[in-house]
Parts: C-alpha cells; sequence; structure tokens
C-alpha cells in the first residue's frame, strides 16, 4: 500500500517526502558505503520522490563506477537519499532512507521486508553469507 512519508536528516535542513510501499522489497547492503553508514533503503522512482528543502545543505558523493549518487546534508552528515542513475533497465531510482522517515511507526518499519543485497562483491542479486551485522 503507498503511503506518503515524510523525512529529513538530522539537523531538519534537509526535507523530503517520498511515496513508499513499505509492503515492497526494502534493501540492506554490505558494499563499503552502506555497511559504513548502515543505509536502509527503499526503493522509489523519480515521481515518487519530492526534496522539499535543502537543496543547497547537499553535498554529493560517488565512488567506484560514479554512477550511483549518495547525498549528505553538509551540516549533521547523515544520509537522507540517494540516486542511481545508471540501472538494470536504464530507469533513474531513488533509495530513500528509512531511518530518516519522520511518521513511519516502528511497526511498520518491524514488517518491511529486507532483501540482502551482496554489493561487497558485485553480486547486486544476490545475498551475502551473513547478513545479521546489516
Amino acid at each position: 500500500m503507498l503511503k506518503t512519508y515524510t523525512g529529513s536528516c538530522h539537523c531538519g535542513a534537509v526535507r523530503f517526502e517520498a511515496d513508499i510501499d513499505l509492503t515492497q522489497p526494502t534493501y540492506r547492503c554490505n558494499c563499503s558505503i552502506c555497511r559504513r553508514n548502515r543505509f536502509w533503503p527503499a526503493i522509489v522512482t523519480p515521481d515518487r520522490f519530492r526534496l522539499l528543502a535543502g537543496d543547497a545543505e547537499l553535498t554529493e558523493y560517488r565512488f567506484n563506477s560514479l554512477r550511483n549518487s549518495h547525498h549528505f546534508c553538509r551540516t549533521c552528515g547523515v544520509r537522507p537519499f540517494g540516486i542511481g542513475n545508471n540501472v538494470p533497465g536504464g530507469e533513474r531510482i531513488y533509495g530513500v532512507n528509512l531511518g530518516c522517515l519522520e511518521n513511519v511507526t516502528p511497526e511498520e518499519l518491524d514488517a518491511a521486508p529486507v532483501t540482502y543485497a551482496d554489493g561487497a562483491h558485485d553480486r547486486w542479486q544476490e545475498t551475502p553469507d551473513y547478513t545479521r551485522y546489516l
């Protein structure tokens, strides 16, 4: 069921809303950046993501293939979302950090299905051997 969630970085400078169906898979990845900052995204299409405030407060980081952009608040350092610019099918997607949602309940988060990705070994469609730490 699609629901509109509001979210922000920790200091509130970056604000957004996104239409997310939390009955669909969310993702935990063991790649270097997701593992280090414990990023837990739900994937949405561009028409379901709206940046409401703080565009000037965002800083972008790209590494490795440079195809995905990781957006952080330059004040508090929180990563509210990322953008996949070259994904299968060629569409742009937004990875919305579930930890940044303000009007999500613990029950909704607990029930959200998690798909694990082995990004550390570029096996994105496979589950890593170990997942509990993600």
